[in-house]
C-alpha cells in the first residue's frame, strides 16, 4: 500500500479532520499519534509527505524534524509542520508551516504543493 501522507498528530479531532480532508482529495493518509516511534513509522511507510505536529507526547516535532533532516535517506522528505504556536520560535527545516487552527482550503493547497514538488 502506498501512503501519500503520514500525519503525526496526537489530537484525535485534528487527526480525524485532516484525514477526512485529505481522503476526499484522493490522497492516502495514515496517522501516528505520538512522537515516540514516529521516525520508525516514517521508514516503514515511506510516505511522500509528512505532516508533523510540533507538540507531541513522548518526543517533540522539533526533535523528529531534526532527525529527519540529519538522515541522508530522509532529509529530502517534504515536511509540513503544524503548530498552535505562532510563527515565532518554530524550528528550522520544515518545507512549510501551517498554524492551527487552519482553513481546509489552506491545508489542501499546501499538501498539493508539497506532493507536486515531491
Amino acid at each position: 500500500m502506498t501512503v501519500d501522507v503520514l500525519l503525526i498528530e496526537d489530537e484525535p479531532s485534528i487527526a480525524e479532520a485532516v484525514r477526512f480532508i485529505l481522503s476526499r482529495e484522493g490522497w492516502r493518509c495514515e496517522q501516528w499519534p505520538e512522537g515516540c516511534g514516529a521516525v520508525q513509522r516514517i521508514r516503514a511507510l515511506a510516505p511522500r509527505l509528512v505532516i508533523l505536529d510540533l507538540m507531541l507526547p513522548g518526543r517533540s516535532g522539533a526533535e523528529i524534524l531534526a532527525e529527519l533532516r540529519g538522515d541522508p535517506q530522509l532529509r529530502r522528505l517534504p515536511v509540513l509542520l503544524l503548530s498552535a504556536r505562532g510563527q515565532a520560535n518554530l524550528p528550522e527545516g520544515a518545507d512549510r508551516t501551517l498554524p492551527k487552527p487552519f482553513a481546509n482550503d489552506d491545508l489542501r493547497a499546501v499538501v498539493r504543493e508539497l506532493l507536486d514538488a515531491a
